[in-house]
């Protein structure tokens, strides 16, 4: 029997390869859901150069005012798994209109999961949560429940979270829950920093560093996140966290430097250092270990290579690139 799976938030850039991860390695039938129209195939990688798959449907819907038609969808199509990507997902601009970020985060996931609470066809729910809800934690163990929000997305997702682990004790709520480090891969959003960098060193415009470039990160690509996705829907346990880090932490200024090495760039000449962002958790990074043992995981693509990989699509697609704004837009 060919299975189904709905991807809420399919525009965006894990939702979309997500879509095409499971149109590539599997028959299932898959579902897109997102507030916006389908974007163009540059960032959307189930469009890029080729057709759209007769097993994938897009539908535009707005989780915030359309659940009663997302509802009504999901049991027609009856759908054994529900990812949730639908997010309100930039940690800076969300002190700009919390109310936006607390709306879909908190409200718009807590009353979807709620409508679907009773719905015999759902076998999995995954909720796509952060590691910012860690905030300064250090503990970062997927069994952890030190939760220490510092910016109106964390606090968002922290309660959107806790909501859906109330689902699951009271009413058995299959939800389990990914959180991964930093995300990159081809088709990403353009102001992320590892697209950014190079199409800025491309573009001869100095890369800002903020606060020097000493907040550390860790990265791992989209192709490892959706592997694990996929691993968790087969093998994962309802009420537990998920893990995904490329164990590769480094300071922005060591990626930055990085990247100036592989595009034949001067670092100093080709970076400024700008105030930094009292916003940004000076680390963020997380423990796999359970995660691995768990579900028999690991991270398979290097960052080196992965940064190669985004460059070659940078290059090809610039004359499209460079036509679009490189700074985050912020939608309701």
């Amino acid at each position: 029997m060919t299975q189904r799976i709905a991807i809420i938030g399919s525009n965006s850039f894990s939702g979309s390869h997500l879509v095409d991860f499971f149109l590539k390695n599997s028959n299932w039938e898959v579902i897109g859901l997102s507030r916006s129209p389908e974007y163009p195939a540059l960032f959307l990688p189930y469009l890029y150069q080729k057709e759209r798959s007769l097993r994938f449907k897009f539908f535009q819907v707005n989780i915030n005012t359309q659940l009663p038609d997302i509802v009504h969808l999901f049991d027609i199509m009856k759908p054994e798994v529900i990812v949730n990507f639908a997010a309100q997902g930039n940690v800076q601009y969300s002190w700009n209109h919390p109310e936006h970020w607390l709306m879909t985060n908190t409200l718009g996931v807590a009353s979807l999961a709620f409508a679907l609470r009773d719905k015999p066809y759902l076998k999995r729910f995954i909720q796509i949560s952060t590691p910012e809800i860690y905030g300064l934690c250090r503990n970062y163990q997927e069994d952890s429940n030190c939760y220490n929000p510092s910016t109106p997305y964390a606090v968002s997702k922290v309660a959107g979270d806790l909501f859906l682990m109330a689902m699951f004790k009271k009413f058995k709520f299959p939800v389990s829950f990914i959180r991964s480090v930093n995300v990159y891969g081809i088709h990403q959003q353009l102001y992320r920093i590892i697209p950014r960098t190079i199409i800025f060193l491309k573009k001869g415009i100095p890369v800002p560093l903020h606060g020097g470039g000493k907040t550390q990160r860790s990265f791992i690509h989209i192709s490892d996140v959706c592997h694990g996705i996929h691993s968790v829907i087969l093998n994962g346990k309802a009420g537990e966290a998920y893990h995904f880090s490329g164990g590769n932490t480094m300071e922005i200024r060591n990626l930055v430097e990085l990247i100036c090495q592989k595009m034949n760039r001067d670092f100093e000449m080709s970076t400024e250092i700008t105030e930094d962002r009292a916003d940004q958790d000076p680390m963020i990074d997380l423990d796999c270990s359970r995660t691995k043992e768990g579900i028999l995981w690991q991270p398979q693509i290097e960052l080196y290579n992965g940064i190669d990989e985004v460059a070659r699509w940078i290059n090809e697609n610039w004359e499209e690139i460079i036509k679009y704004p490189f700074e985050y837009i912020h939608q309701e």
